[in-house]
C-alpha cells in the first residue's frame, strides 16, 4: 500500500486569482489589467491557460524593460515566484 501525499491537481486560473491577490497586497505594486505597475512602470505580466501560469517579471523598471519569464506549472512555483518578485522589489528599492 503507497501512503503518499498526492498533492491537488494544479489549477491555473485559481491560481492566477490567488496570486494576483497575493501581489496586490505587496506594497508598491498596482494592477493594471493583466500585469501590475511598480511607481509608473509595468514590471510584471500574467496569463493562464488550462496548464500553467505565464509570467514576466522585469529585470529591473523600465519604459521599455528587460523581461525575465517564469513558468508556472505547480503551487511551489508561483510560492517561488512571489519570492521572487518580493527579492526584485527589494533590490529596486535599494537601487533608488
Amino acid at each position: 500500500m503507497d501512503d503518499s501525499f498526492a498533492p491537488p491537481p494544479f489549477k491555473p486560473a485559481d491560481a492566477l486569482v490567488q496570486l494576483k491577490r497575493t501581489l496586490r497586497d505587496q506594497r508598491g505594486l498596482a494592477e493594471r489589467g493583466s500585469g501590475f505597475d511598480w511607481k509608473g512602470h509595468t514590471v510584471l505580466e500574467l496569463s493562464a491557460d488550462a496548464q500553467v501560469i505565464q509570467a514576466r517579471l522585469a529585470k529591473r523598471p523600465a519604459r521599455t524593460p528587460e523581461w525575465t519569464s517564469f513558468t508556472l506549472k505547480a503551487s511551489p512555483d508561483v510560492r517561488r515566484f512571489t519570492d521572487e518578485v518580493k527579492k526584485r522589489m527589494a533590490q529596486w528599492d535599494s537601487d533608488e
